[in-house]
């Protein structure tokens, strides 16, 4: 049996039906509607989506995370995000971006890091991914260009990061605009990330205080794809063995697990059908064929 019928097995016994919807559109013979209409599910009458789409978080209201993983689903097979920068934009701190976690998640079962701000404020995580998502769509809107003024200077003066804040500012450098402005700041996040330690290479690396081990990111998570900025900062042979460690990570039962805490049961089997999804798709678009 191959990696990938492991894989699609995995699916078949354990994922959500949203990810046997993706597995399908983008492995079978499957089609984008039946992805949007199981996407359907999670949204709200805001706009946004909730609803345990992002897994971490269980309450039913939007929260900009959990738009975040829409829009990745949504581009995916070719859907446009309809309404989805009025939402945005209702949520909106004064100073143009999102919180991480939207106040209304505060009365819900939420894992321990979905931490609801004392103030509301913008954080670059989600802000920049989610700007970085609305423009790889096209989609133009106030709350965009907003947005993008809330990230770019704040990007541009980051003197420490973390993985997961450096990986938003790769999404929204990919599909900035000013094409040599952001060459130049994914240069600096790049030089950040390797002299921090922030990416396992060759086996090591620096794992932040408060995050886990499996936390660190290796080189694919930043380069999800071979013409990302974030490919600039490794070598061919550190993507090689980036990608040699993602093939395998694939557990013996053909699923690929979180690298995160698992904070209650259903979430681990919710997590790795996105995962199991991602990893094929990471892999098939580098060139490596599970199949």
């Amino acid at each position: 049996m191959t990696s990938f019928d492991r894989a699609e097995k995995f699916i078949l016994l354990n994922a959500r039906l949203l990810d046997r919807r993706r597995f399908e559109f983008l492995f079978g013979s499957g089609d984008a509607q039946a992805v949007v209409a199981a996407l359907e599910a999670y949204r709200n009458p805001d706009g946004g989506y909730g609803n345990a789409l992002e897994p971490d978080g269980r309450g039913p209201g939007s929260q900009p995370v959990t738009v975040l993983s829409a829009l990745n689903i949504l581009h995916e097979v070719g859907a446009w995000p309809d309404g989805v920068a009025d939402y945005l934009e209702s949520i909106s701190a004064p100073d143009g971006g999102v919180p991480f976690v939207h106040p209304n998640a505060r009365d819900y079962p939420r894992a321990p890091w979905w931490e609801v701000p004392e103030t509301y404020a913008g954080s670059l995580l989600p802000t920049a991914n989610l700007v970085g998502a609305l423009w790889r769509a096209g989609v133009e809107h106030p709350w965009v260009d907003r947005a993008a003024e809330f990230c770019w200077p704040r990007i541009e003066g980051l003197t420490a990061t973390h993985p997961y804040e450096a990986l938003a500012c790769v999404e929204f450098l990919d599909h900035a605009p000013d094409r040599a402005r952001a060459e130049k700041a994914a240069e600096h996040i790049g030089t950040m990330v390797r002299d921090n330690g922030l990416v396992r290479l060759g086996g090591t690396g620096i794992v932040p205080p408060g995050f886990a081990e499996g936390e660190l990111h290796e080189p694919h998570d930043y380069a999800s794809t071979p013409d990302s900025l974030a490919a600039r900062w490794f070598t061919s042979a550190e993507l090689e063995v980036s990608l040699d460690a993602l093939e395998m990570a694939q557990h013996e039962d053909g699923g690929w697990r979180p690298k995160w805490a698992i904070w209650t049961p259903v979430t681990e089997f919710e997590w790795a059908g996105v995962l199991t999804v991602n990893a094929l798709r990471t892999l098939e678009t580098y060139g490596r064929s599970t199949r």
